[in-house]
């Protein structure tokens, strides 16, 4: 196993722009070394800010949907466009494909010789892989949360599919672009029949998405296309405590399909994660203390956190941000000192909380305390701006 070193989403260096890294895995399970490929987000080298930890999505085939995947996540969880967390991105390329992502071996199949359909049937082995070797391996070297996305396209779909039937605690969302339910005669979706009738699905979250798969025929959708059984399969059992949704894409082929489907499957899964646009302005906008940006911050986070099933913090950055704001504002100084208390009590190890506290405490006219919190950040991490302003603060004493 190659341990990583940390290098952090779209970043220039040596005159390339890098989206992430390569790392390795030595499979016992699989008998080979796999390469993974994997994007963490910017703030985790970021010393400005207190560590995390961050979901992971995991990709397969991942050298083909690793760079529009990655570019999505940092684009719409970033400033103002936060709609769902900082996540990491493991792609995971291909060595036999039709191997790892095939749950059955039939004895023939439109389009595949004899010599492809000999190495068919591996999938329930390639998860074995996933859940014994790579996730562990993720979680101890990368800054990841027990928290876990799986997407797939095609052969990869089919695999998405195979793992929430027969594993479905292994992630706690699904994402199947126009998935291959038609192998082996739709064994899959037989097993899949008797499985959505089990109520054993809560917390978890599946997404489909269905191509244009008809030939011209879309408005007329042949009964027997497997991904439409699908969806009656998910309306059928609306009770077995699944979140999912089913969505077709008249406008895309089979190939096209992987870039929409994958924008709107993380918006569908994430949702939770948005603050409508009233409340977003209301951060911004709203004066009286009791309702203000912290009380509205801790109350969703507190209200997320409960529908995702893990602890999820209003992010550092954002909440350093509207406390600034308000403290430029004339009579807003108990709004920012509410959101610079935020920051503490949920980073409080955090250098730039601290520093926050100390830029509060001296615009306030309150040297003691700003020497104090300037004197902790210090100690937590040397920054010469904070050296300056203590300095300063102590000369005038």
């Amino acid at each position: 196993m190659v341990g990583p070193a940390l290098a952090q989403a779209q970043t220039v260096k040596n005159n390339a722009i890098v989206i992430g890294q390569v790392d390795s895995v030595t499979s016992a399970v699989l008998k080979e070394t796999r390469r993974v490929w994997v994007s963490v987000p910017p703030s985790a080298s970021d010393p400005t800010f207190a560590k995390q930890r961050y979901p992971v999505v995991y990709l397969l085939d991942g050298d083909r949907h690793f760079a529009y995947t990655s570019d999505i996540i940092q684009r719409l969880n970033v400033g103002t466009s936060r709609v769902f967390p900082e996540m990491i991105v493991v792609g995971i390329p291909n060595t036999l494909r039709t191997r790892d992502l095939t749950p059955s071996r039939p004895t023939s199949e439109e389009g595949m010789s004899p010599e492809e359909l000999k190495t068919a049937g591996g999938g329930e082995n390639f998860t074995v892989f996933l859940e014994k070797e790579l996730i562990p391996y993720i979680e101890a070297h990368y800054p990841a949360a027990a928290h876990r996305t799986l997407v797939g396209h095609s052969f990869g779909g089919l695999l998405v599919m195979n793992t929430l039937v027969h594993h479905a605690a292994l992630f706690e969302n699904y994402v199947a672009i126009d998935p291959s339910m038609e192998w082996d005669g739709e064994k899959l979706l037989k097993q899949a029949h008797e499985a959505f009738a089990q109520p054993r699905f809560k917390g978890r979250t599946l997404f489909v998405a269905s191509a244009n798969n008809a030939t011209g025929l879309d408005s007329v959708l042949a009964a027997n296309d497997s991904r439409w059984k699908l969806r009656e399969e998910l309306a059928r059992n609306p009770s077995n405590g699944l979140r999912s949704a089913f969505r077709h894409y008249p406008n895309d082929t089979h190939n096209s399909v992987t870039v929409h489907a994958t924008y709107d499957a993380l918006r569908y899964i994430f949702q939770p994660y948005t603050l409508s646009p009233a409340a977003f302005m209301a951060l911004y906008t709203n004066k009286s203390i009791e309702d203000g940006p912290a009380t509205r911050l801790v109350a969703h986070y507190k209200r997320l956190s409960a529908q995702v099933g893990y602890s999820v913090l209003p992010p550092e950055f954002f909440v350093n941000r509207l406390a600034y704001g308000r403290l430029a504002q004339p009579g807003q100084a108990p709004q920012a000192l509410a959101l610079f208390q935020l920051n503490l009590q949920n980073y409080p190890t955090s250098p730039s909380a601290h520093a926050g506290m100390g830029d509060y405490y001296e615009t306030q006219k309150q040297p003691d305390l700003a020497i104090a919190s300037y004197t902790k950040a210090l100690q937590l991490r040397e920054t010469p701006s904070i050296r300056k302003k203590l300095a300063q603060l102590q000369t005038k004493k």
